[in-house]
């Protein structure tokens, strides 16, 4: 992500020494109310910065609407966290916010609830999955804004030299095609099982569901070292990890190193998102994707990560958010962010627009799982840090599966006793 401009981080620091100056700011002359709104840069350059795409939704709005403007300021991912924590800090916090978690503002009792800043028909319009978790203790304060799903990714060349006609549904028929790949296509791994400090969170999970495992049981209680979830890592290091069959040491492995290595024809088969389409492609592999395989079967929910928008109350201006947010969440506008940073959706308006309109088909399978997306637990104010905590060592789960997932689950409670 691009650093973000100069102006931006000059008006937060004049908003932080003069606070009384930039609260007054939210009302404009002639009536007029200014609402601010920070939010995530998803581009990698200036020239597909999300900037361009604020400027153009407000100037949109603000025509609309002639009696609201729009403060659009936007944020590369590294400093938006930083940025925001300061704002709230000294008081100057944005109307409105679009970034990567929300749950502690609401501990903090900042946001307004998503039914006070949403019409019904917006608020009907959210895949049921999504609206949920943006729920803490069953009040919706997250807006889901835009979503990432995992399916199974394999290298139908590798496959062919293998001599393996399908890919794997189940636990069982991956260890065996893993096991054809080493023997009948050397210098390939089998599987990348990416359990570095990157996003060990997102493979560990995958895994567990697979099981009828999670982070979490049916009462919402950390079961991290679950009968199911131990059950799980025995299996990875009995017929994965030790038989050789992925990086010599899955503790060390990250995401990005995986993805590389997947579009450099390196690795046979590994859980991905949907940017691996286009790094894939980049890289001339002859890709497939399927549903993730499970211990029995193809997962039926797969793992879904989502982007939030939020709603501060300190400027009172919830009217205006209202009429802001319906016209931001409007099927062209979120369609159009979509196609543009290659992300899922959130709604059920543009899920139809975009397995209709037939430019999709790379991610039809990733937009089939999504409306049973299963989440993290985000609605709990602790999640980041018991998150920094598995990210940290389950990946040393697959050499000793029972005593590293009881320590994960000693720490996950001294957290939660804080």
């Amino acid at each position: 992500m691009e650093r973000h401009a100069l102006r931006a981080l000059a008006t937060a620091v004049t908003c932080a020494l003069t606070l009384s100056a930039c609260s007054a700011a939210g009302i404009g002359s002639a009536g007029t109310v200014t609402l601010k709104l920070v939010a995530a840069d998803y581009g990698d350059k200036q020239s597909n910065s999300s900037k361009h795409y604020w400027d153009e939704v407000t100037a949109a709005f603000t025509a609309a609407n002639p009696d609201i403007k729009v403060d659009a300021r936007v944020v590369n991912w590294n400093d938006i966290d930083g940025q925001v924590k300061e704002m709230i800090r000294s008081g100057a916090v944005p109307d409105v916010l679009q970034t990567g978690g929300y749950a502690d503002k609401v501990a903090d009792n900042l946001l307004y609830k998503a039914s006070d800043v949403l019409s019904i028909g917006t608020q009907a319009d959210f895949l049921d999955s999504f609206a949920k978790a943006g729920q803490v203790e069953g009040v919706q304060y997250g807006i889901p804004f835009v979503s990432s799903a995992r399916a199974f990714f394999y290298n139908k060349a590798v496959f062919r030299r293998a001599g393996i006609s399908q890919p794997p549904a189940t636990w069982d028929e991956l260890r065996g095609d893993a096991l054809l790949i080493k023997a009948k296509a050397p210098g390939t791994i089998p599987y990348a099982l990416p359990l570095g400090p990157e996003e060990a969170q997102a493979e560990t999970m995958i895994w567990e569901l697979g099981n009828d495992g999670g982070f979490t049981d049916q009462s919402g209680r950390y079961a991290l070292d679950s009968a199911q979830n131990i059950e799980t890592f025995t299996w990875l290091k009995n017929n994965l990890v030790d038989p050789g069959l992925t990086f010599a040491d899955p503790a060390r492995t990250d995401r990005k190193t995986a993805f590389a290595d997947f579009a450099a024809g390196r690795i046979a088969m590994l859980n991905g998102h949907p940017s691996l389409i286009q790094l894939s492609k980049d890289g001339g592999i002859d890709y497939g994707i399927v549903p993730i395989p499970g211990r029995a079967g193809p997962l039926k929910s797969t793992l879904g990560v989502a982007d939030w928008m939020m709603a501060f109350k300190q400027g009172g201006h919830r009217k205006e958010i209202k009429r802001f947010l319906d016209f931001v969440y409007s099927s062209e506008n979120t369609v159009k962010f979509d196609e543009t940073y290659n992300l899922m959706p959130v709604t059920h308006d543009a899920l139809l627009s975009m397995t209709t309109s037939g430019r999709h088909r790379d991610l039809e399978p990733f937009l089939a799982l999504l409306p049973q997306a299963t989440f993290y637990p985000l609605g709990d104010t602790r999640w980041d840090a018991i998150s920094a905590e598995i990210k940290k060592s389950t990946g040393l789960a697959t050499q000793n599966p029972e005593s590293v997932l009881h320590d994960l689950q000693n720490r996950a409670d001294a957290v939660r006793a804080r």
